[in-house]
């Protein structure tokens, strides 16, 4: 050190000799320390060792009387300020005194009376929290025994599920239950093997899946209420639902059949719309004609009902032309329908046979070949009354006697 040292020692003003002196360094620091602390300054040389004794090593050690009470003030504002604290959005603050719930804060700064009159706990109720039923982290990693549940028609399904929930009361949560998480765990496995061990597998796997985790929801909120655990849940995913492993093969082929029994049908329903409306139409149409067909004949009937009667009057009026008129008709509608013969009997006895249905045909079907100018008539057009061939026909005929 400085004043063990020969040639250091025989210059304490800290000169060309060597170094600063550390003694004269220390007792200007202390000089400089008790002035901005209130303290009196003894002056001279052995101003260090009237502040105080000499310290380890030789330094000297200060005394500062008139700071002790600023250094007390600076305690207690340190100690006054540890009790500030800051609330932020989504949170919640409890405070507590002697461990004794107080009150509880809400989003901003704030302060309590320091340790070890209060504490405070910030707890954040907006926070989503979730819990896992029947696996961890992963659908892989299955928990079996909570997992494997029973159904009403004792079937075992292998369900997983997970849910979701925030705070509702933070005293709740921070006093009335030692493990929340294991409350709500405990809740949710309580609940959905109740609602699951009230239905039918088929139920629960595919149809009703929606109306569990809603029926689990409130049952789990009303438990968890009477608990008071303060929690509030959010949502309950079901996050697989199946047979065991060791019978899904024969449960696929089950639920193919019932699919494949679901697509006849709707099959079936599609033909039944297409068919029945055509046959519906098709009854109605037969409806509509015979209805027609009915109206047709009575108006018929009574026509010729009508006509008949109309006659008869006149038949009444004048019977013999009346008679003759009928008769007429008859034979003209009669005569209209068959083949017509002409025979001249005046002929000494000989037979003459004049075909007039077949001499207007052939009028008829030479009429259209004469009417256009660009083709000229074939010979054959001829009518076959004039073909001499059969002019000779007739005329070879036998002749008939007449009685």
């Amino acid at each position: 050190m400085a004043w063990n040292d020969p040639k250091w020692g025989n210059d304490r003003g800290g000169g060309n000799g060597g170094p600063p002196d550390l003694d004269e360094l220390w007792r200007r620091f202390n000089q400089r320390l008790n002035g901005l602390l209130g303290g009196k300054d003894k002056g001279g040389d052995d101003g260090g060792n009237r502040g105080g004794g000499t310290g380890r090593g030789g330094l000297p050690s200060f005394h500062i009387p008139g700071g002790a009470g600023i250094l007390v003030v600076l305690a207690v504002l340190v100690w006054l300020a540890s009790g500030f604290y800051i609330v932020d959005t989504g949170q919640r603050g409890v405070v507590l005194r002697f461990g004794k719930y107080i009150e509880t804060t809400l989003p901003g700064p704030r302060w309590h009376l320091p340790y070890p009159f209060e504490a405070a706990e910030v707890v954040n109720v907006e926070q989503v929290r979730t819990v896992e039923v029947g696996f961890r982290n992963n659908v892989k990693s299955k928990v079996l025994s909570e997992s494997l549940m029973l159904t009403d028609d004792e079937n075992i399904i292998d369900l997983q599920l997970s849910v979701q929930y925030t705070l509702k009361s933070p005293e709740d949560y921070l006093f009335n239950n030692r493990s929340p998480d294991e409350a709500v765990m405990g809740a949710a496995e309580t609940a959905i093997r109740e609602i699951v061990g009230k239905n039918k597998m088929d139920f629960v796997l595919y149809e009703g899946r929606a109306e569990v985790a809603d029926r689990a929801t409130k049952l789990m909120q009303n438990i968890l209420d009477r608990y008071k655990t303060g929690v509030s849940i959010s949502k309950v995913n079901m996050q697989n639902a199946q047979p065991p492993e060791q019978v899904q093969a024969a449960f696929d082929d089950a639920v193919k059949a019932g699919q494949d029994r679901e697509r006849f049908r709707n099959e079936g329903q599609a033909y039944a719309n297409d068919v029945i409306p055509r046959a519906k139409g098709i009854a109605a149409r037969l409806t509509e004609e015979s209805m027609g067909y009915k109206q047709r004949v009575i108006n018929n009937a009574e026509g010729e009902a009508d006509r008949f009667s109309k006659v008869l009057v006149e038949y009444t009026k004048a019977p013999q032309v009346t008679r003759e008129r009928m008769y007429q008709d008859a034979m003209q509608q009669v005569m209209s329908s068959t083949t017509k013969v002409m025979v001249d009997d005046k002929q000494g006895g000989n037979l003459l046979y004049l075909p007039l249905d077949k001499l207007i045909q052939a009028t008829s079907a030479s009429a259209p070949q004469e009417a256009a100018p660009a083709q000229p008539a074939p010979a054959s057009s001829t009518p076959a009354a004039a073909d001499p061939r059969n002019r000779d026909t007739f005329r070879s005929r036998d002749r008939e006697v007449r009685p």
